[in-house]
């Protein structure tokens, strides 16, 4: 899963890499097309990370586990019948409500910009409907354990889009070329489905479609779905909230805070996600004394990537934007705007990572109010702090407007703590105490401090020597290599379980 997941995000990276070559960062073309590409690419992530596997997968694998294969036959198909009816509610509504959605997301845009996002959200929706489908191919390859096919499919999605921005030839005005490129998202959405379908109806003997929404196992599929709807995008939302409110900064602040998603979400989907999704099927099939056991585990997991990630965003993070992003119209000064979007992200990605992995294990429990609960918190408190933030939170300090998006990441970090602990706390009064080895914290922080301070002072000596072009791009990798390579001795080094664990791994796969 992590395999398919990480393919998927490294062309992701390249995709947004081709974009912000042709479209820069503060353009009406940039802004117009991160607005309207957000609400596909929330369908995307919302159902592709989580929603349908969450409420589907429990039931699924339960009549799998029992033999009772027609059953769960029929219930793939009733709940892929029920979602093409929606699919097509949606893609009408969306179309014809495009002024109003623009309106909603970006309130802040006007004249020719928002012009722009209408007629890129209209061209978008289409696209919808597929990836909507595919996220129903991904919750039951999941559930017979295929998971490099279902979460490597967006890499043919984000191909086309590739494909798509690099086909006009000549030059060609960014209002006009940002035309294809949401083409191209509607033809990789249609492929993204269709790569997934052969392999499904392989394993499941075939579906035959339905509108059953009275089975029981249909109607319990369909109670869970709103309350994960809800829990499991509370990340998505947050976005949604963090695009409504840069609207209202300078121009370029939406696309910077596409920018910065696009990598801080990075490592959350990853190793947070990744173990997470991973665990869903066997947290529903395990006795209830190993769950303690495996929540730990995946904590444990989760903690030793995710640590050092937010040390890289917090004092490196000029490094991963010049070396992903940096390139034709996106200038340094654009880098150094991501970067401190990206170090005001670190406040809250431990607890998101950790977060998913709860909130799996009160779906495998058949519990979905209790995340639903904490979710709308959480989300409350996302949109009370970051117009907050961002608005009053640089007049506060004397600076610059448009360091806003920091006070919005910053601020949705915050609410994610919130909404991690209430989490922890309601899973540990029904199963009992849980969580990391005492220690681990400090010694995981203690070796991504140190491995930053290396990786820093390998920067000052490379940096007068690497000033343009491919040089930068060549010391920023070498720069980031090298802290991986100081965190994972570091971490050696402590005896944390987790590295010598991987290393293990590394040594018998490659003896």
């Amino acid at each position: 899963m992590a395999l398919g997941i990480l393919a998927s995000r490294l062309v992701g990276l390249v995709r947004q890499r081709v974009i912000a070559h042709f479209f820069g960062q503060s353009t009406d073309a940039a802004d117009a097309f991160f607005a309207a590409f957000r609400i596909p690419n929330f369908l995307q992530n919302l159902f592709g990370e989580g929603v349908l596997s969450a409420s589907m997968i429990p039931e699924y694998t339960r009549l799998i586990a029992a033999g009772r294969t027609d059953e769960a036959r029929r219930l793939a198909g009733a709940i892929a019948g029920l979602l093409g009816v929606m699919v097509i509610a949606i893609v009408a509504i969306g179309v014809t409500a495009a002024p109003w959605l623009v309106g909603g997301i970006v309130p802040g845009f006007s004249g020719a910009r928002r012009e722009l996002a209408v007629t890129l959200v209209r061209i978008l929706f289409p696209g919808v409907g597929a990836l909507v489908m595919s996220a129903w191919c991904l919750a039951i390859l999941n559930s017979h354990r295929r998971f490099l096919l279902s979460y490597s499919a967006p890499v043919v999605w984000n191909l086309a889009i590739i494909v798509a921005t690099l086909l006009p030839r000549g030059p060609q005005r960014p209002e006009h070329l940002v035309l294809w490129t949401a083409w191209g998202a509607v033809v990789g959405s249609v492929l993204q489905f269709a790569v997934q379908l052969p392999t499904l109806l392989r394993l499941t003997g075939g579906v035959r479609l339905s509108l059953d929404a009275r089975d029981p196992r249909v109607a319990l599929v369909l109670r869970n779905f709103l309350p994960v709807f809800v829990s499991r995008g509370v990340v998505q939302i947050s976005a949604f909230i963090d695009a409504m409110i840069a609207s209202l900064l300078p121009i370029g602040a939406v696309a910077v805070i596409s920018n910065a998603q696009t990598l801080y979400l990075l490592p959350v989907s990853l190793f947070g996600m990744s173990v997470a999704a991973a665990e869903l099927p066997e947290l529903s099939e395990a006795a209830a004394e190993l769950l303690r056991a495996r929540i730990s585990a995946g904590s444990e997991r989760i903690a030793f990537f995710i640590v050092p990630s937010a040390m890289v965003f917090l004092s490196l993070g000029q490094l991963v934007s010049g070396l992903l992003l940096q390139s034709g119209a996106f200038s340094q000064r654009d880098s150094e705007w991501v970067w401190a979007t990206l170090a005001g992200s670190t406040v809250g990605l431990l607890a998101t990572s950790q977060g998913r992995l709860l909130t799996s294990t009160y779906y495998a429990l058949n519990e979905t109010r209790t995340p639903l609960g904490y979710a709308a918190l959480r989300v409350l408190l996302t949109l009370v702090l970051g117009f907050a933030a961002a608005l009053y939170g640089p007049r506060l300090f004397g600076v610059d407007s448009r360091w806003g998006t920091a006070g919005l990441t910053a601020s949705a970090g915050a609410a994610g703590w919130v909404e991690f602990l209430l989490l922890r706390r309601g899973l540990t009064r029904r199963i009992g105490r849980f969580g990391l080895p005492p220690g681990l914290l400090p010694r995981l922080w203690g070796a991504a401090a140190a491995a930053a301070a290396v990786t820093w002072g390998l920067h000052l000596l490379l940096a007068p020597h690497a000033r343009h072009g491919l040089a930068r791009t060549a010391e920023a990798a070498v720069a980031l290599a090298t802290f991986t390579a100081a965190y994972g001795a570091l971490a050696l080094a402590l005896r944390i379980e987790a590295a010598r664990s991987l290393w293990r791994r590394i040594a018998r796969r490659t003896a």
